[in-house]
């Protein structure tokens, strides 16, 4: 059913191109005669046939649509088929996966062109027609029809290509953000286990205490056994959500703002603190998820700033203000240095998108980028109080990747289609321009001596005549003069340069001159 579907859809398309070609060719078909009527009605069968395979094969369509003009006028330039030109060379453009094949087809067509005017001695103005209609007609929507191809694959493959990356991009991001969660799991392993370790330890002493009853003593004793139970069970489940890559952390758990900043300075890092005294862990009275998100920003900031920007300046600022109910933190780095002398280092984002999984657990928001001065800050603001979550302000959806894709596609696809357009009317301003360089130049060396014309007598041979002749003849009769008698053969030449209203008509019959007079147009 479906095939049968798609053969009749084809059929329809190529009875619409078979009517669309053959309409201008009914309209002149009605009113020719002779030659050129057996020539219009040979075009509807073989205009039917070129549709039956345009699909698979539509240069057979081109060559015919070509051929039928020819037939009709050496110019190529024929109002019947000036539809059939351009259609097929949209189509051949649009359906033909390489542009060998066409430009193959354009080049044997300029050749025998030029071989075909030589041959019926029809002019060099002739094959100059040929290749301009060619170029305008055919080449023309053959490269709008290509670049409408290109566009769709590359459209195509833009949408693939960002699926695959945002696809990428998530697992990533789910990763980061577990593994940022397996990290929050550690440090709550760190402090409960200080504390159920501490718990475990008074209940030791207390278990010990001669003051207590026995009932107290085994009371203590079975607080302890499940302080350390707790413990063990704690660990074990810190075990498994640790994932595999997560480094032993080397810090002290309960290190603070201040002790990490002195660390990266000791290590080198130009690093600035404003803090306040809000760095110290526990004493600006932050909840614990909140404490170590602070603690973190400042961290993976440091980090990135001497991978990305070494030797620049850091600036940590801490900032609390209780009426708002939060505080802040940020870290901005100067710009690279331009002789660091280090190459900048490829960057996952990765540590960002964990970073702002941590925050927004802990109840916060994130925010990084470029500073004015060209270099990064990242900031946080965190609740000073436990179970409170600040609201983010409204910010402008990113731009997803499949639509930067689309976007650049796009404007690739825009500046071909514009080259698609000008390269042609260039083509065809330098074929006007030698065309009109061409005919200045022939009728220039057209004019023929007036001492020379009234030499001429009548009667002698063409060849005694020709050879006194200018190079060049003009390009026809002046408007206006009647065609000379039946069977005689007229050459016409300047009397003036550049005077198209007069000339010097000479005839010969027979390889003999036999008139010769001075026509001028009515």
């Amino acid at each position: 059913m479906i095939r049968w579907i798609r053969r009749s859809g084809a059929a329809r398309s190529a009875l619409v191109l078979w009517l669309a070609a053959c309409a201008p060719v009914l309209l002149k078909a009605t009113s020719a005669g002779g030659r050129d009527l057996w020539v219009l009605l040979a075009g509807f069968p073989l205009l039917a046939g070129a549709a039956a395979v345009g699909r698979t094969r539509p240069l057979v369509g081109l060559a015919v649509a070509v051929g039928l003009s020819l037939a009709l006028n050496l110019e190529l330039f024929t109002s019947s088929y000036w539809a059939a030109l351009a259609l097929w060379g949209y189509l051949t453009g649009r359906w033909t996966a390489g542009a060998r094949p066409a430009l193959w087809f354009f080049a044997a067509f300029a050749v025998a062109g030029a071989l075909l005017t030589w041959v019926t001695d029809a002019g060099v103005w002739t094959w100059f027609t040929a290749l301009t209609t060619l170029l305008l007609l055919v080449v023309l929507p053959w490269l709008l029809g290509r670049y409408r191809r290109q566009y769709e694959h590359l459209v195509r493959a833009g949408w693939e290509l960002a699926d695959r990356m945002e696809r990428e991009q998530r697992a990533a991001a789910d990763r980061a953000r577990l593994r940022e969660r397996s990290r929050i799991a550690g440090d709550m392993h760190d402090s409960l286990g200080h504390d159920l370790a501490l718990i475990a330890l008074r209940a030791a002493a207390l278990q010990v205490d001669p003051e207590l009853s026995d009932r107290h003593q085994a009371a203590a004793a079975e607080l302890r056994e499940a302080a350390a139970a707790a413990t063990g069970q704690l660990r074990d489940i810190i075990g498994v959500l640790r994932t595999g890559d997560d480094p032993a952390p080397t810090a002290p758990a309960d290190e603070g703002v201040g002790a990490l900043v002195d660390r990266a300075r000791a290590a080198g890092l130009a690093v600035e603190l404003e803090d306040g005294g809000a760095d110290r862990p526990g004493g600006a009275g932050l909840p614990p998820m909140a404490d170590r998100a602070v603690y973190r920003v400042v961290q993976e900031a440091l980090t990135n700033a001497a991978k990305h920007a070494p030797g620049a300046a850091v600036r940590v600022r801490l900032a609390r203000d209780p009426a708002a109910g939060e505080i802040t933190v940020s870290v901005a780095n100067g710009p690279r240095p331009a002789d660091s002398g280090v190459p900048e280092p490829a960057s996952g984002g990765n540590g960002l998108v964990g970073l702002d999984e941590r925050v927004r657990l802990a109840g916060g928001v994130l925010a990084h980028g470029p500073s004015p001065d060209g270099g990064f800050e990242v900031s946080a603001r965190l609740p000073l109080a436990p179970g409170v979550a600040l609201v983010a302000g409204r910010a402008a959806a990113p731009t997803s990747t499949s639509a930067r894709e689309l976007a650049r596609a796009r404007q690739r696809v825009r500046r071909r289609l514009v080259e698609s357009i000008t390269v042609p009317l260039a083509v065809a301003a330098g074929l006007a321009v030698l065309w009109g360089g061409f005919h200045f130049y022939t009728q220039y060396h057209a004019v023929l001596d007036r001492t020379t014309y009234d030499s001429l007598e009548l009667g002698e041979p063409r060849a005694d005549v020709e050879s006194r002749m200018p190079p060049y003849t003009m390009d026809g009769a002046p408007d206006g003069v009647a065609a000379p008698p039946p069977g005689w053969d007229c050459a016409y030449y300047g009397v003036r340069r550049y005077d198209g209203r007069s000339a010097y008509r000479l005839c010969f019959v027979d390889g003999r001159l036999v008139g010769k007079d001075v026509v001028t147009s009515r």
